[in-house]
């Protein structure tokens, strides 16, 4: 696809390794949930590269086979071990230095802003306490009716800024964002200031590529 000349009505950022330092051990968040699923299975299957919701989910779908009240009871333990997780590594966080001023940048031309997340929103207010100063919409794990890449997360969010997903950019750090944008409808950004380089994020396919989220808004 070749990007629009005309400036996005809005673009939507994720948060973690996109506006933010990545912190988080996604692995040991796995081990979490495979511990609390322990409680209730006698063999827990690993991973096999599924991200920890849906991992969760997987395990959840095995023991309501047996005892769906041991399902519920074991995907709120998943849940707050998660969100412990989250919670604690927040506090090592720290958002990108040129996060604020590049989402004002985006204001000041009219451009609306938001943010998505697989991140709990008390997670989120700890790296950027102000960040409603700077975002028309937020919605977290917590606040979205379904969260990435089901792209309604998305298209939630383009919703309440008003936006239409063909005139609009979705960005982040990770091969998630760029399908979840894609599945919308929408344009997609990579930016390489996650864990994912710039080369492989370009094999996905995306927009625009940048090395962070300044480098991306000016190419706007």
């Amino acid at each position: 696809m070749t990007p629009s000349r005309l400036p996005p009505e809005a673009v939507v950022f994720d948060f973690d390794g996109t506006l933010a330092e990545l912190v988080l051990d996604f692995t040991a968040m796995k081990n979490v949930v495979a511990a609390s699923a322990a409680a209730y299975l006698r063999t827990v299957p690993p991973p096999d590269g599924l991200p920890a919701l849906e991992y969760a989910e997987r395990l959840a779908g095995r023991i309501r086979s047996t005892s769906p009240a041991d399902a519920g009871r074991f995907l709120a333990a998943a849940a707050e071990g998660i969100r412990n997780m989250e919670t604690e590594a927040a506090k090592s966080a720290r958002l990108f230095p040129e996060t604020r001023a590049a989402l004002a940048s985006l204001t000041r031309r009219g451009i609306g802003v938001g943010i998505i997340t697989r991140n709990c929103r008390a997670a989120v207010d700890v790296v950027f306490p102000d960040a409603r100063q700077f975002a028309g919409v937020i919605l977290a794990r917590d606040e979205a009716r379904h969260v990435k890449p089901d792209p309604r997360h998305l298209l939630d969010a383009l919703r309440v800024l008003g936006a239409t997903p063909e005139r609009s950019l979705m960005a982040g750090d990770h091969p998630m964002d760029l399908a979840t944008g894609k599945a919308a409808g929408s344009l997609t950004a990579g930016v390489a200031s996650g864990r994912v380089t710039l080369e492989e994020l370009a094999r996905h396919g995306p927009d625009y590529l940048a090395a962070d989220v300044a480098a991306l808004v000016a190419m706007l």
